[in-house]
């Protein structure tokens, strides 16, 4: 299995061989270093964890300083279950892909604070007319009175977004491999700057 760390760095369109636009979403992938190789007799399954990006190294927690010795400082850490016979200090970059290969992606998608039952759920709201006012955009009934309290579960408003979402089958359309670059199809969570997983 492929792993790879990414950054959004934003969205953009490619012109495509028949002619047609396809939308894009640029990602400044790897290289990504290896930390640790997990393995099922000592912790209980097969897993790579892999290092991404810097951070300084007075910010660093004296286990992490330990943990990643002379590899480097990083400042996202991430694990994949993987059978894939790695070592300590190996490199993932791009070149583990190809163009038209299709990939699992992993993000957190943009945070929107508290939203009311329209936005959050798509809630129609109350009628404009007949008397309504200021009131349009209230949730109505939220049930019987029995069992006097609010049960569990109940579309109301609160926190909406930052979540971890995860979208199957995105298409690579190109790879740029000098500048560590990867142009997928579609709409990708999360916001600039943004930590996305790549798994092939």
């Amino acid at each position: 299995m492929k792993f790879l760390l990414g950054t959004k760095l934003g969205m953009t369109q490619i012109f495509m061989e028949d002619g047609n636009i396809a939308p894009a979403t640029l990602i400044e992938a790897g290289p990504v270093v290896v930390t640790q190789m997990k393995s099922k007799d000592k912790d209980g399954y097969d897993a790579v964890q892999v290092g991404f990006g810097t951070k300084s190294k007075n910010k660093l927690s004296k286990s992490l300083k330990g943990h990643f010795r002379d590899l480097g400082s990083f400042r996202w850490v991430r694990e994949c279950r993987s059978e894939e016979k790695l070592k300590i200090g190996d490199k993932i970059d791009v070149s583990a892909f190809n163009a038209g290969d299709e990939v699992t992606l992993k993000g957190v998608s943009k945070g929107k604070g508290f939203q009311g039952v329209v936005k959050r759920h798509g809630f129609s709201g109350l009628p404009k007319t007949h008397g309504t006012k200021k009131k349009h955009r209230s949730p109505g009934s939220i049930g019987s009175r029995f069992p006097q309290h609010t049960r569990k579960g109940k579309r109301m408003g609160g926190r909406m977004g930052h979540d971890s979402v995860t979208i199957k089958k995105v298409e690579i359309l190109e790879i740029d491999k000098e500048n560590n670059l990867l142009a997928l199809k579609g709409a990708i969570p999360g916001s600039r700057g943004s930590l996305v997983e790549i798994i092939g």
